[in-house]
């Protein structure tokens, strides 16, 4: 189980040399050994382009935001859906995988149904997953995103698939 504190550590099974990349959850590229000192930003990948920030993990919740600019909106001045279900499906999958990775496994999106209820236009999204499922094969989620105001603007239902990680060729390992 991972601690809600200000640092989260983990490390997979699996060796890898340093500085490879063992999974991908989301659009996040995670080393093999990492310390997450909170909140932390995503520096890499789509989850960097957008601006996702993690601002709690546990195993059965991850927290983050996103700060709205220009970028992320579309022509009549909201932000674009596809940045909800983004931070939904980011979340979902960084919080599965940092269960399963030590087991060898890694996490992907399956499926992501997001409806809308309101729309922001500035200040910041906050997100907020709470898994609701945790199978051998799939672990499904709930993530809602709200404004400022702690209205609720969406809701997403997310579907991780969990799968074991291929063995790397033998001149890999």
């Amino acid at each position: 189980m991972l601690p809600t504190v200000n640092t989260v550590s983990f490390e997979p099974h699996r060796a890898a040399p340093l500085g490879e990349t063992v999974f991908t959850a989301g659009s996040t590229k995670v080393p093999r050994a990492m310390t997450l000192e909170l909140p932390f930003r995503i520096r890499q990948g789509f989850d960097a382009l957008y601006g996702l920030e993690l601002t709690e993990v546990a195993d059965d919740r991850v927290c983050g935001h996103v700060v709205v600019r220009d970028e992320l909106k579309q022509a009549a001045g909201l932000v674009h859906g596809g940045v909800y279900a983004s931070i939904a499906e980011s979340l979902a999958s960084i919080g599965t995988a940092l269960v399963v990775m030590p087991d060898g496994q890694q996490a992907m999106g399956l499926s992501n149904h997001t409806s809308f209820m309101r729309p922001i236009t500035e200040g910041t999204i906050h997100a907020r997953a709470i898994r609701r499922h945790r199978g051998r094969s799939t672990w499904i989620w709930e993530v809602e995103l709200s404004d400022d105001h702690d209205r609720l603007c969406a809701l997403v239902r997310a579907t991780i698939a969990v799968r074991d990680t291929a063995e790397p060729p033998p001149e890999l390992r």
